[in-house]
């Protein structure tokens, strides 16, 4: 199947509004922002199928737009544009996949209130498909991270931390399968290594996988055996570093089968997601929304249904 490439990072600015409509009315929030066309627009609906992939990372219970008073990012960013940047776009195109590269929790006060409960009900709210865990998630220990896991209503994956031996074990799938209009998305997900990071006793027993080596067990796995048409990883390993440390531009140059890296923890701004040729020479692409919900990133990923060859005909970022 012949797979067409777009490309698009959104960046979320506009209106404010008042909070506790946005608690109670999160599903009905809209943008105020102008979307371009589409890239689906350009083609025949019975020839082509669009995915889109819309993402996020690093929230950081960011629910509503920064204060006035922050010199920077006032009136940008939030859990709310994000909510309603990804209404609007599905409403184009039913085949939308919103994930999310993790550190949800903390930093403001509706995390130190409501711990991980309201920004995990409010996501599910908003729509997201999927999410992976980051260190933040850890921040309250083990006990922290499992009691408001129930209000998410989407699969929190992750492949590379064995739980096993904790409170957490059986609680997040390794990898998830997303069907779309007969287009197989394959999910995994990889965590940065947590010693070091975060408190030894707020992680207890919790076993850290080589990242690089699970990456390439589980896209063999989910191109080979699930036959899954696009393979995607959320990544909370870090977009890249100055050091040997497994980054997601390490992970694209060693895999083989692994379509798109969403990422997070390094809270990176691109102006336009990178593409990274794999061991294959075959171009992976590597995207990382800032943070705090002041971007949402959008990657198209056109299927012509005739053929099953892939190529990537054109790339864009919008800001």
């Amino acid at each position: 199947m012949k797979r067409v490439r777009k490309f698009r990072q959104i960046q979320t600015g506009g209106f404010r509004m008042n909070r506790r409509y946005f608690l109670k009315n999160i599903s009905a929030v809209t943008t105020g922002i102008a979307l371009g066309t589409l890239p689906f627009q350009s083609f025949a609906a019975d020839d082509f199928v669009t995915i889109t992939i819309l993402h996020t990372n690093d929230i950081h219970s960011h629910i509503e737009p920064f204060e006035g008073t922050n010199p920077r990012y006032a009136g940008k960013g939030g859990l709310a544009r994000i909510s309603g940047l990804a209404k609007n776009i599905r409403q184009k195109n039913p085949n939308t996949l919103l994930f999310d590269a993790g550190d949800i929790f903390q930093g403001t006060p509706y995390f130190n209130y409501f711990k991980g409960e309201l920004i995990l009900k409010l996501m599910s709210a908003a729509g997201y498909d999927a999410g992976t865990i980051g260190n933040h998630e850890f921040d309250n220990g083990l006990e922290g991270l499992l009691e408001p896991l129930s209000h998410a209503k989407f699969p929190m994956i992750n492949s590379n931390y064995d739980f096993s031996d904790t409170i957490l074990a059986g609680k997040f799938p390794r990898w998830e399968i997303f069907r779309k209009s007969g287009i197989k998305v394959g999910v995994y997900g990889l965590g940065v290594e947590l010693d070091g990071l975060v408190t030894k006793k707020h992680f207890g027993n919790t076993v850290y996988l080589d990242p690089l080596k699970v990456a390439g067990e589980m896209e063999n796995f989910l191109k080979n055996e699930k036959k899954c048409d696009l393979v995607v990883c959320l990544s909370h390993l870090g977009f890249r570093y100055r050091d040997p440390k497994v980054s997601d531009i390490i992970i694209a140059a060693e895999t083989s089968f692994t379509d798109l890296i969403v990422g997070g923890h390094t809270h990176s701004f691109l102006e336009e997601p990178l593409t990274i040729k794999n061991k294959k020479g075959i171009p992976v692409v590597v995207n990382q929304s800032w943070w705090g919900g002041l971007m949402m990133g959008q990657i198209d990923f056109v299927f012509e249904r005739a053929r099953k060859n892939k190529e990537t005909v054109f790339a864009q970022n919008i800001c």
